[in-house]
Order: structure tokens, then sequence, then C-alpha cells
């Protein structure tokens, strides 16, 4: 009776702890299965929502998954619980971006199988491609040689499905397929800034045209600085990733070193030699502030003319000893404009590009002191002008009473072509 009384008891309590193993075991797979839920349907929510900026003109909006059709030719992305279940695969997160995954054959046929070739760059080579909507592309195509890789395919893809603004390149979608990855982006037909102020075969850029790409790239950076959430740090800025549409509107290309500024602050150094913040070179710390050092050089390539690569900054230097006599900026002028540019207005371009160099990160202004500055030397233009074609006006009138009969044809004319100037600055 002893030994059956122990082994009851011994059976008992074995039978307790299996209870409890299986109880627990049964709550720990029911939290980690809601766990799953809740990261698959946020990162779903993240993907679909665009940062919303303060500033109206910049304004974005809310769009869900629901912007794209049931009956869109592009492939619909994975559930939340796939996306947890897969271990967060790359293809998954690429999935959890909401942008539209285009079929390999799909692209292949639209660029009548990879010939159509436009333009080749670190990433690899781009193609002009037409869609089945009919819509004008470009199909970016990672090399297998590429010094890029992956981690920047998957990047780009992360972040242009949540950034939209006006002066930055839209990501319509991409393709991640028989071990190719190509990105497919809104086709910007008057090629990148670079081709405009060195290849022969374009048109040099005038002095006002400049400066207001200057401000369209300022903005597409402020939006990234203090308009998105999290900010996003570009990390390489230059004249090659300026890409300008039909109507000459700049717009920011080339997110495959971008980096969310909450994280991995101290990546491996990236980027192009003679745009590289000198700070960031010595400490391995991209910030902010070495965005504000790239566009600086930016500003200065876009006054002379003159590749970073080809000892621009040493210009600037030798110029900046006799900037203080409103006379050192002059020295750097692209040969292109042949006197045909304001002197004030590029003695105060000239000064800010000098401030967003300044070796003190914390002497650089920000992206949004960068974009006033510039909008109220735009103004300033647009004031000065006005107050001239007035002053003409009034001159014109007083003449007309002198002798109606000889000038009137004269002032129609001059009016007219003061309207055709109006509508000229207005599309620019």
């Amino acid at each position: 009776m002893k030994e059956e009384s122990i082994g009851l008891i011994i059976g008992g309590s074995i039978g307790v702890v299996i209870g409890v193993i299986l109880a627990i075991s049964a709550l720990f797979c029911f939290r980690y299965h809601r766990k799953c839920s809740q990261i698959g349907n946020s990162s779903s929510r993240r993907a679909a929502t665009i940062p919303i900026r303060t500033n109206g003109d910049d304004s974005c909006i809310i769009l869900s998954d629901s912007t794209i059709g049931t009956d869109s030719p592009v492939k619909s992305g994975r559930n939340g619980m796939s996306f947890c279940l897969d271990g967060f695969k790359k293809s998954n997160m690429v999935s959890a971006s909401g942008l539209p995954e285009y079929p390999y054959k799909d692209l292949q046929k639209a660029t009548y199988n990879f010939t159509t070739v436009i333009g080749q760059g670190a990433f690899g080579p781009v193609y002009k491609a037409q869609i089945s909507t009919g819509e004008i592309v470009a199909v970016k195509v990672l090399a297998p040689n590429s010094k890029q890789g992956e981690k920047e395919f998957y990047t780009e893809v992360m972040l242009l499905g949540r950034l939209h603004h006006r002066n930055l390149v839209n990501l319509i979608g991409y393709c991640a397929e028989k071990g190719k990855h190509m990105l497919v982006y809104v086709y910007m037909s008057k090629g990148s800034l670079a081709s405009h102020l060195y290849g022969e075969e374009n048109e040099a850029l005038s002095w006002d045209l400049r400066v207001h790409i200057a401000l369209e790239v300022a903005r597409g950076l402020e939006y990234l600085h203090d308009g998105a959430v999290p900010p996003v740090i570009h990390r390489d800025i230059k004249s090659s990733n300026i890409l300008l549409d039909q109507s000459m509107r700049a717009r920011v290309a080339d997110f495959g070193l971008s980096r969310e500024e909450m994280v991995d602050k101290h990546a491996a150094i990236q980027g192009t030699f003679g745009y590289l913040d000198p700070e960031y070179i010595s400490s391995g710390t991209f910030t902010k502030k070495s965005d504000v050092y790239s566009f600086g050089v930016l500003l200065f390539e876009i006054i002379a003319g003159r590749n970073p690569q080809q000892g621009l900054m040493e210009y600037v230097e030798l110029a900046a000893m006799n900037a203080e006599d409103e006379i050192g900026w002059e020295e750097l002028v692209d040969s292109h404009f042949e006197g045909d540019f304001d002197v004030q207005e590029l003695n105060e371009v000239a000064a800010l590009a000098y401030k967003c160099v300044n070796h003190a990160p914390r002497k650089r202004p920000s992206m949004t002191d960068i974009v006033e500055v510039l909008t109220r030397i735009l103004k300033s233009r647009h004031h000065s002008n006005h107050h001239n074609k007035t002053l003409s006006s009034t001159s014109d009138e007083v003449y007309i009473d002198l002798d109606q009969t000889e000038t009137k044809n004269s002032v129609t004319d001059r009016r007219r072509q003061e309207s055709m100037d109006s509508t000229t600055d207005t599309k620019v």
C-alpha cells in the first residue's frame, strides 16, 4: 500500500508538471502569434503612410494600399502574419514597402530585352521603358559587378516607399526576381544636372535657372531632414544625383546610401570624393550637417560649372580670401554666363555656399535656413523685375502724351514682350 501511495504521488506530480509546461507553452505560442500579427499590421500601416509636412505647398496626404487597384498588373505584397513567420526576409521587407512589384518578363519586354540604355551609374545601367499603362519610365538594373549591392537596393525601396515630395524622384515600383534587382522610376526627360553643367550636347544653364534648381534641391533635402518621420540623411548629394524633368524642375535621386537619422550613424564611410564632409571622414559620423556640406559643394559647382573632383574647393578658398571686398566670388563664375548674371545674387549665393562648407558642422546653416535664403533671393529678383517694369510702363505713358501716334505700336509691342517674359518666368 505504501509503495502504491508513493507511485500515485509521483505520477500525480509528473502529471502536474507536464500540465504546467503545456499551459506555459500554449500561453507563449498565443502571445508569440499575437505579437507577430501586431508587427505585421504595424509594418503594413507604416509602409502605407506618407509623412505629412507642415508646409502647405509641399503637403502630402495619407495613402492606403487601396490606391493600387485590384486590376493592377503588378503583384500584391504578403500579409503581416507571413511577414513575421518568414523571419523578416528581405523579400517580405520589400513587400511591406507598399510599392508594386513588376514581373521580370514585363520589364524585359518594356525595355526591348534591355537594349534601350539611357545611362550608367554606380548601381548599374538605366533603361528607358514604356510599361503596360503607357507611362514612360526609367528602369535601373543592379549590375552583377556593381559597387553597390542588394543592401542599397532594399534601402532605396524601403525609403522611397514612404517618402513623397515634388523635389524627390518618385519610385514607381521594383523587381526582385530571377536573381535580378531593378528599380522603376518616373522618367526624368532632361537628364541629370551634371549633364547640363558638363555635357556638350546640352545648352548651358542660365544663372536664373541655376538658382531655381538650387532652391528645389534645397527643398527636397529640407523635406528629408525635417519633414520625413524619422528624418532621413541622403549621404550622396552631387550633381549626377539631381535629375531634371520636362519643365526643368529639379528632383533629388539615388537613395541607396541614405540612412534614417536615428539608425546606423557610424556606418562605413561611403559617398563621392569631393562632396564628402571632412568631419564625416575624420569621425565616421554622418549627420544632417554632412548633407549641408555636400549641398554647399553643389552650390559652388552650380556657380563655377567645375567638377569638385577637379580642385573646385581649392578655387573656392582662393576666392574666399577676396570675398570681403565683394569681388572674390566673381572669380569663380562659369564662363558660359558671358557676364549675364546678377552680381549681387552671385555674392549672396556664394556666401551661403561658403557657410555650408564651414569645417565646423555646428556653424553650418540648416536646410530650412538655406531654403529661406534662396527663397528671399528669388523674391527680391521678382520684386526688382516688377519694379523695373512698372517704371518702364510709366515712362511709356509719358512718352505717349508727347507723341501718341508715333509710339502706340512701340508700347504695345513692349508690353506683349513683358507678358511673354512673365509667362516664361512662371514656367521655370
